[in-house]
């Protein structure tokens, strides 16, 4: 029983200040990039969940040195051509797609087999979605029957540029390929529909040869063969989907305020804060500003006198695609039918998002219609729970377990939750934050 929690309090009203741990995707990406720059690389703030360490361990498989030091990561890096590949290597990237789709990109030139395996959850999601791709630069990729993990991936010395058009929005595609070309001779094109680009902006603050056009719906990225990477110091600023369960407890908290302290609030990951304006909330960037490429910001979020529901545009989707269950717990407290589409991507996560979203929201006793990429979320601004509910068996999906938790805390009844351990892969002082709010 000890890996369940039981919530029976709920939150009113509060005014807060807080920090949130650093974000994951740069710190994977900047874990990678300092693994294949000549020279020594520093990082404060380095997110320590389990998806990051991960990470670190599959770097070290290569010879990688690295030394952490309370808030301080040191990496020594080896070069972009100067991984030592061995016999019988085997990597298990755990939880973490970013790092499983990542890395496949850098080690296209393996000159021997590396095998890759996962979790139970990451071993059911597609990766062939990267291999083909990836074989197209002359590497080849054998799958498991379903094109999921275990995977080996076998290199190749004579890797040719390819053209890729990444029509999903998947900024892990997008960048396994980035990475792949910059370790391939001649030009590889990416036509790419909007995803994050932490890639990118770090390959243009690095001054790699990189060239970015941005259309209306999608970017053209060409990048070249890379010769040698910089070190690059990094302070990590603060992970605005980890912030978004905060901004969800105060939005579903009458007479609320909280800020958030140096949020990461690229474009490309505040889709929850366009949607959330459309729902009638108040969101304000104070103090901002730019490093290395990144926007930063204190997020100050206000909880509304009352919650509009949205036709959701689905231009939003691929800008707010890991906040959708916590958008979705907001939308039941709004007045009348909400309704979000085009989602098919999100049971492609590390479970099945939009069902376990629809799933959750009965159990609350909220009226839901759902199919398999779609939800119309029949919202109630007087619910209460009064109640037990037990969430299980969800994969140890990270989100779903935070986003039971904010229920809990906003909605009320007694909540068994199960599998806290899930936490650790993204955020593992979640819990604690929490109880800053409970006091």
């Amino acid at each position: 029983m000890a890996n369940k929690i039981i919530l029976k309090k709920k939150i009113f009203s509060f005014k807060k200040k807080i920090s949130i741990p650093g974000d994951k995707s740069i710190s994977i990406r900047w874990v990678l990039i300092s693994s294949l720059a000549n020279g020594v690389s520093k990082a404060k703030n380095l997110l320590m969940s389990g998806d990051v360490l991960t990470t670190i361990k599959a770097i070290k498989k290569f010879g990688v040195k690295v030394i952490i030091k309370k808030n301080l990561c040191i990496i020594h890096g080896s070069g972009i051509d100067g991984y030592k590949y061995k016999k019988n290597i085997t990597i298990n990237a755990g939880n973490s797609g970013t790092l499983g789709r990542l890395i496949s990109g850098i080690l296209i030139d393996t000159p021997f087999p590396i095998k890759m395996i996962g979790d139970k959850s990451l071993s059911r999601r597609d990766f062939r979605r990267v291999a083909d791709p990836l074989s197209k630069f002359g590497a080849s990729f054998d799958l498991h029957k379903n094109y999921n993990l275990p995977l080996v991936i076998k290199g190749s010395k004579k890797l040719k540029p390819i053209r890729f058009f990444e029509q999903r929005g998947s900024a892990q595609c997008k960048s396994s390929v980035l990475f792949a070309g910059i370790k391939t001779n001649g030009r590889t094109i990416i036509k790419a529909k909007k995803s994050r680009n932490h890639t990118e902006l770090l390959f243009k603050h690095l001054k790699l040869p990189i060239k970015i056009k941005k259309n209306k719906n999608f970017d053209l990225i060409k990048i070249e063969k890379v010769k040698k990477i910089k070190p690059l110091n990094y302070k990590v600023p603060s992970d605005m989907s980890s912030g978004a369960f905060f901004i969800a407890l105060t939005v579903l908290s009458k007479k609320s305020q909280l800020i958030i302290r140096n949020v990461n609030v690229n474009q490309t990951r505040i889709g929850i804060n366009a949607i959330l304006k459309k729902m009638g909330v108040k969101i304000t960037y104070l103090n901002k500003k730019i490093y290395k490429g990144e926007p930063i910001a204190d997020i100050l979020v206000k909880s509304p006198k009352k919650l509009k529901s949205i036709n959701c545009p689905s231009k939003l989707n691929s800008n707010a695609i890991d906040e959708f269950l916590i958008i979705f717990l907001i939308a039941a407290r709004a007045k009348g039918i909400s309704y979000f589409k085009n989602l098919d991507e999100l049971n492609k996560k590390e479970s099945p998002r939009l069902k376990w979203a629809s799933k959750i929201l009965r159990m609350m006793g909220i009226k839901v219609i759902s199919t398999k990429n779609s939800i119309r979320i029949f919202g109630n601004p007087k619910l209460e729970i009064n109640k037990k509910i037990v969430i299980q068996k969800y994969l140890k999906d990270h989100r779903v377990f935070m986003t039971s938790v904010i229920a809990a805390l906003s909605f009320g009844g007694e909540w068994h939750i199960h599998d806290k351990d899930a936490i650790q892969s993204s955020f593992p002082s979640f819990l604690k934050i929490v109880n800053t709010f409970t006091k």
